[in-house]
């Protein structure tokens, strides 16, 4: 998107990120081209991924020669103003005693200066939000494919040990090591191998994989191409969900990109080695993020749990040798084959290595992604980085890990964000994505919607999901009506205990860690006609 004049091409950045365009970055871009062309200023609009910082969007980034300078939030009504006060010119120090964009309340500075910013070790968001995600020019001028040529130059062994090295953790939830998968698929004999990226990213509050796959999909593509020369693949699947048609029009854009580059294909780089990737849309069931109901789904069956074993990393797509990784932790891999494994290892605590993108979602002041090493206090993420409540309200709560996740109370933030440190405190990092509640909220009515929501996208393969979650809405519906409270209690409980130990995948089998937590942290809540109460409070 470019005006045209005689003088010096202006650059400026705006978001193509879809919780952008929903703010109206697509008319703020729009107002950007018109101002400029009745100003005579020479200007091209570069659509990015975001910055992560959401709050701030539809954020406006003006290249000067000391680094990108920041306004955001912008309202198209905004434009005219700013550009006539020097947004575009660098006029920004106010001399001269006219009104500048340095006045204007949008007005942020140099953005990698902004704390938000300054504070994170980006990997996974490196270039999101700096370069067009669809420019194969761009991708390589910010480091884009030096992991997977230092992979070529590697024995597939060497690729595998490098991954294991570096401690990589899915991100998906489970936090299985990620070498330790590779390795059992490149051991399993097999003329045909696959490497499948789960990105049907359901979870409530978590939006890391959309960020990524908008706003840098070339990253996907190397690290899955990198994940089948190391274990002997030769065909990739994304899945991806419906409900992400963003993303599905920038991977589409990328895949084409990467095959016309020599980047997929029969000879990969000119290495000899053959990958190529495809891309498929699931139908938005949530059970199709558990890795063996997407292989069923990628089969064209209804998505299903399977039992395991046996593990997809033997027996996977069509039956054959698969690697099952989510979009996190295939776009850590090319950071890791391009810097080294231990270096990776170097961030992070214990078992927890390297970083992971936490997601700030719900009633928080400063809503966003945020990457940093394994470590950091979920305290710290949620009032330091995220502000605490949008509301202002004192914070009650805070759900960790997708829907499935536990409640954690408001005096029991202080948990180093690694995957045993949750556990220890009976919780789940999950997929890093961070839900937060104040005062108001009716923490039996949260139980009740994980057991709803359990009821609804179960795949209805195992009894203890499919009648268990229908069991658990009538009996807190039973406990909050006043019916026998006591014994509803009791029963609610060893329904919990039976969903844990009897269900055949981790949908049953977690639902009952809200349920459980708001039981244990907010018991007040079931209480007979607390629900009325907190109603008619608001």
């Amino acid at each position: 998107m470019t005006t045209s004049s005689t003088s010096p091409i202006t650059r400026v950045y705006v978001s193509r990120d879809s919780a952008a365009t929903s703010v109206g970055a697509n008319e703020v871009a729009d107002a950007l081209v018109l101002a400029a062309a009745a100003a005579g200023v020479d200007l091209h609009v570069v659509r990015t991924g975001t910055r992560g910082m959401l709050w701030l969007e539809p954020l406006v980034e003006v290249e000067t020669p000391a680094g990108r300078v920041g306004y955001g939030p912008v309202s198209p009504a905004d434009v005219d103003g700013l550009v006539a006060a020097g947004m575009l010119d660098g006029v920004l120090d106010g001399a001269g005693g006219h009104t500048t964009a340095r006045d204007h309340p949008s007005y942020l500075g140099l953005v990698e200066d902004l704390p938000w910013m300054r504070d994170q070790q980006r990997i996974c968001l490196a270039r999101v939000g700096v370069t067009d995600p669809v420019s194969t020019t761009d991708y390589e001028a910010h480091g884009g494919l030096a992991g997977l040529r230092h992979a070529l130059s590697l024995d597939p062994q060497q690729v595998v040990a490098e991954v294991t090295d570096s401690g990589l953790r899915g991100r998906g939830g489970a936090g299985f090591p990620a070498g330790i998968k590779w390795k059992t698929v490149a051991d399993t004999p097999g003329e045909l191998k696959f490497v499948c990226c789960n990105a049907d990213e359901g979870d409530s509050g978590t939006f890391a994989d959309r960020m990524v796959m908008e706003g840098d999909p070339f990253a996907l593509l190397e690290g899955m191409t990198i994940a089948g020369y190391a274990v002997g693949a030769s065909e990739g699947y994304i899945y991806l969900r419906s409900e992400y048609p963003d993303a599905a029009h920038a991977l589409k854009e990328a895949i084409d990109a990467a095959r016309a580059a020599g980047w997929l294909g029969a000879d990969v780089l000119g290495s000899g080695y053959t990958f190529d990737i495809h891309l498929r849309i699931g139908a938005g069931a949530y059970i199709c993020g558990e890795e063996t109901s997407m292989l069923e789904s990628l089969e064209g069956k209804r998505g299903m749990v399977r039992a395991k074993p046996p593990i997809p990393a033997i027996t996977g797509l069509f039956g054959k040798p698969t690697v099952v990784n989510n979009v996190l932790t295939l776009v850590s891999v090319p950071t890791i084959l391009a810097e080294g494994g231990t270096k990776y290892a170097e961030l992070g605590v214990d078992r927890s290595r390297g970083t992971q993108v936490f997601q700030l979602a719900g009633n928080i002041a400063r809503g966003g992604a945020f990457e940093t090493a394994f470590g950091i206090s979920l305290e710290k993420l949620v009032h330091e980085y995220g502000g605490g409540t949008r509301t202002g309200r004192p914070l009650r709560a805070v759900q960790v890990g997708g829907p499935l996740g536990q409640y954690i109370p408001a005096d029991k933030l202080d948990i180093p964000t690694d995957y045993e440190a949750f556990a220890a405190a009976d919780a789940m990092l999950g997929h890093g994505g961070i839900t937060v509640f104040d005062d108001t909220v009716d923490m039996a009515h949260m139980a009740r919607f994980a057991m709803e929501f359990c009821a609804e996208e179960s795949c209805g393969k195992c009894t203890p999901c499919r009648v268990g979650s229908i069991r658990g809405v009538e009996t807190i519906d039973k406990i909050v009506g006043g019916v026998d409270p006591d014994g509803n209690l009791a029963l609610l409980n060893d329904l919990c205990e039976l969903m844990t130990d009897g269900s055949l995948c981790a949908m049953g089998g977690l639902t009952p860690n809200p349920v459980r937590s708001a039981l244990l942290h907010f018991p007040e809540d079931f209480t007979p006609g607390v629900h009325d109460r907190k109603e008619a409070a608001r």
